[in-house]
């Protein structure tokens, strides 16, 4: 009955958002909207070193393709224009002017990165071109005094790292530690993290680290590196292709330590069978949404109709790719945010709509993790749980929900 609540909640709460109100209202359109359509825009690294990233993209255009088969939105269909920036800032860069030069979108929705949502953010700012749900965990992209018009939708990174952290502490707290991240803010954002959920003991505990580049063919220089300092714990911010790597050579070397993963990187489809699930065994991440292979949610109304829903418009997709999840997730959020916005369908209402949600309760969300944001607030993710990979599935380490900062 919990579970049946959480999904009837999320349907109320769409067909509560459809704006009675705003029938006799007069209609308010910016660029991108007409009666017809709501055109969006996105950058995507469809090529490039991080093509996998892309099935964030791919399931946000099925999920939109699930929305104009209803009706679209209030009698508009979405129009979703996804380039390829090919995971590269310039490119990121030329493609989003296109983007609202050119194609005039009210938005940009969901582009991959942080380098590249970062590259951008000046400039959608300074056009006033709402930069919405951006798939970033960076907490430098969450700045909603100077940067008012960004708004990020995955967990952020240094708030796992955190969690990461405490959890060391208090399951061993004499652990030698080695860091690999990526060499860029994203990675940085990690590091923080692990220091301020260590604090007064990081520099103790902290034993060696060591950074790639996106351009780098491997990392297995680098985990050698890091066996090699006589570490037993491993937090690694490698995003998917660097991430398989360093666990299979991390398992080929014989070191086994105890081996901390990010949650946007824990595809068991991308990340853990190209590295080998046997490989994989004893890793560790955070997470905020259900797993579809999980026998616990089999019944569960949110994950049949997700699964119902892949079948019929993405069958070429993984339903246990925790991206397709993810991206199936924020095709929802969208969603919400821009029926909120009723016939009002300019930049600005569709920003204040995106940072005034109030207890959102999407179907693939854990329990208990509720979206909800505020004009000082951006975050939408502020909740996770602790889980183990044991050869074939994530499952629960403790049954405690932990609630950040």
């Amino acid at each position: 009955m919990k579970h049946k609540a959480i999904v009837a909640s999320f349907v109320g709460l769409l067909i509560a958002s459809c704006p009675l109100v705003g029938i006799a209202a007069e209609k308010k359109y910016d660029p991108g909207v007409t009666d017809t359509e709501i055109k969006l825009g996105q950058t995507e690294p469809y090529s490039g070193p991080v093509t996998a990233l892309s099935m964030f993209a791919k399931a946000q255009i099925a999920y939109i393709a699930k929305i104009n088969a209803g009706g679209g939105i209030n009698g508009r269909k979405i129009n979703l224009v996804s380039l390829d920036d090919a995971y590269s800032p310039p490119k990121t860069v030329e493609q989003t002017r296109r983007l609202v030069e050119q194609e005039g979108v009210l938005a940009v929705f969901g582009t991959m990165g942080t380098a590249t949502n970062l590259s951008v953010r000046k400039y959608l700012n300074d056009h006033k071109v709402p930069q919405l749900f951006a798939l970033t965990g960076s907490s430098t992209a969450i700045d909603p005094a100077r940067f008012p018009w960004t708004i990020p939708w995955l967990a952020e990174v240094r708030a796992e790292a955190r969690v990461w952290a405490e959890h060391v502490l208090k399951t061993h707290p004499d652990a030698k530690i080695a860091l690999l991240t990526q060499n860029d803010d994203f990675g940085k954002d990690a590091i923080r993290g692990i220091e301020e959920g260590l604090g007064a003991k990081a520099a103790q505990m902290i034993v060696a680290r060591q950074t790639y580049e996106v351009t780098d063919p491997t990392v297995d220089t680098q985990i050698i590196a890091l066996k090699g300092s006589g570490a037993d714990t491993l937090f690694d911010g490698a995003t998917p292709r660097y991430l398989s790597q360093s666990i299979r050579k991390a398992y080929d070397i014989g070191w086994k330590p105890a081996h901390y993963i990010l949650s946007g990187n824990s595809s068991i489809e991308v990340v853990l069978k190209p590295a080998g699930l046997d490989k994989s065994v004893g890793l560790i991440t955070t997470n905020y949404l259900k797993d579809p292979s999980d026998p616990a949610w089999k019944d569960d109304p949110g994950v049949v109709e997700f699964l119902k829903w892949q079948k019929a418009y993405m069958p070429d997709g993984n339903p246990n790719d925790s991206m397709v999840v993810a991206g199936y997730s924020q095709g929802q959020t969208l969603e919400h945010a821009l029926r909120l916005c009723g016939d009002e369908l300019t930049r600005e209402n569709l920003m204040k709509q995106a940072t005034s949600i109030k207890d959102l309760q999407l179907p693939m969300l854990e329990p208990g993790v509720i979206f909800s944001t505020s004009p000082t607030d951006y975050r939408l993710v502020k909740a996770f749980r602790l889980l183990r990979f044991d050869g074939t599935r994530w499952t629960p380490l403790g049954n405690d929900l932990i609630k950040t900062q």
